[in-house]
């Protein structure tokens, strides 16, 4: 009989701890779950700060961007830099989730900046910034991965629309480029090729490889990339064999 009263205590003990417990332990996991809901709405919710790092090789238009940016609610400037080798070499670092990229610049140029990008920060999105837009400048950037393309007369509040778009996976073009790069579709081929393009061209046209041809002209394999590039937008051809066709036909190899 007292075996049995000790052990009705001991149930009752068990029984009225796990009612004092397991409410604490479920408002703990509560709030756990709570707090990582919060830290995903944090990082991907409408109000998610978006990362931006600067390439650009002039520093006063690295400080106005600075300085716009900071100004607005909803960026963090992670870094700068004064050109493409540079701001591969950061991106891969601060994991940006927008790099703002320019074009032209010494050092490093952002055609070849773009092609390493996609390999060694695949993440960030690439949108281009520059004053330039030519054919021979907004083809190049797109085909090597630019997730967008604007002036740098861009009006404040449509560069903030832009980088977020970019962000996102959005493409984003200036009216501007959007045009040339429709007339472009619908008329290839009526720009003339530069000495340096014929140079590549007519090493291709003798079975060069890219790795051949930078070597001859003393240029970088995504140098050779890029002229190609070029070469392929300005002749409306898809590949290496196209280009060698259509430059006889047309009489630009001999």
């Amino acid at each position: 009989m007292a075996e049995h009263t000790e052990h009705s205590e001991r149930a009752e003990r068990i029984g009225h701890s796990d009612e004092v417990e397991l409410p604490e332990r479920i408002d703990r996991t509560e709030r756990a779950e709570q707090a990582d809901r919060t830290r995903r709405a944090e990082r991907t919710g409408p109000a998610a700060v978006v990362t931006v790092l600067i390439v650009d090789d002039h520093p006063v238009v690295r400080d106005g961007l600075r300085g716009m940016f900071a100004s607005a609610s909803g960026f963090e400037v992670l870094g700068e830099a004064g050109n493409g080798i540079e701001g591969v070499e950061l991106a891969a670092r601060l994991d940006p989730d927008v790099v703002l990229m320019d074009l032209r610049m010494p050092g490093g140029g952002g055609v070849a900046a773009i092609i390493e990008l996609a390999r060694r920060a695949p993440r960030c999105k690439v949108l281009v910034l520059t004053t330039y837009d030519t054919d021979s400048d907004t083809l190049p950037a797109i085909e090597a991965g630019a997730t967008g393309y604007l002036l740098k007369d861009t009006p404040r509040e449509e560069l903030f629309t832009a980088v977020r778009a970019a962000a996102e996976g959005r493409t984003v073009l200036s009216p501007a480029v959007a045009s040339r790069l429709v007339s472009r579709v619908r008329s290839p081929g009526n720009e003339p090729l530069s000495a340096r393009e014929r140079e590549v061209l007519a090493l291709v046209a003798k079975g060069t490889s890219n790795r051949e041809i930078a070597a001859v002209l003393f240029i970088s394999e995504a140098t050779v990339k890029t002229h190609l590039t070029h070469i392929y937008g300005k002749l409306g051809a898809k590949d290496r064999a196209a280009a060698v066709a259509v430059a006889y036909d047309r009489g630009i190899l001999g």
